[in-house]
């Protein structure tokens, strides 16, 4: 990851599908965030694929590289989980999910069969979305007297922060996201005017 706050992930859900000796493999690409979102995701694809015979899945979260995991479901250790996380890995991808469904042909694949049809599977969901660059943005709150109006909205102005809510009465409020890289420059302008109160609220 060239920045610490920027990360590549899929812009929306994507899918695919890989065919080897009468087997299939049904893919999916879920952008994620929590192992809540997760657990949803494969319990519906166990759901709605209840006659295949493994849903195997990897993911990552997060930007430290951490928090992941490959699930073989009942295929060899290590040729359907691990295939798959590793896709994840080479292209640089976090907040993602892949979940592979695989139906069986009749033919065994062998070892390094399955390991190539979960990777190919895989690649071929990744390939069908759109990849983009997002950032790991801070929320903030900053509560200020209605005099100070006028120098709160110059730095708004200037920072361009995302404005996410705003409330204009005698003691005024505005919540606000950017780039954590840029977060400190705006909190310490904010911290400058006189009775302001900035508040951190959540990461998002």
């Amino acid at each position: 990851m060239t920045n610490p706050d920027q990360y590549k992930t899929l812009e929306q859900p994507a899918n695919g599908i890989y065919k080897e000796k009468g087997s299939k493999f049904i893919s999916y690409a879920f952008p994620v965030y929590s192992e809540e979102e997760i657990k949803t995701h494969v319990d519906e694809l166990k759901k709605k694929y209840y006659d295949a015979r493994h849903h195997c899945f990897a993911f990552m979260l997060g930007m430290d590289g951490k928090r992941f995991r490959a699930n073989d479901d009942g295929e060899p250790s290590g040729t359907a989980g691990k295939p798959i996380l590793g896709q994840l890995k080479s292209h640089e991808l976090t907040n993602l999910l892949v979940v592979v469904i695989r139906y069986f042909g009749g033919t065994k694949l062998g070892t390094s069969g399955l390991i190539h049809a979960y990777r190919e599977a895989t690649i071929d969901a990744i390939n069908n979305g759109q990849i983009v660059e997002k950032t790991v943005n801070d929320l903030y709150r900053v509560t200020f007297d209605y005099g100070v109006m006028n120098d709160i909205m110059k730095i708004m102005k200037d920072e361009q922060p995302d404005i996410k809510k705003q409330d204009f009465n005698l003691r005024c409020m505005i919540e606000w996201s950017c780039r954590q890289s840029n977060v400190e420059s705006i909190v310490n302008k904010l911290n400058k005017v006189e009775s302001t109160e900035v508040e951190y609220i959540q990461t998002i």
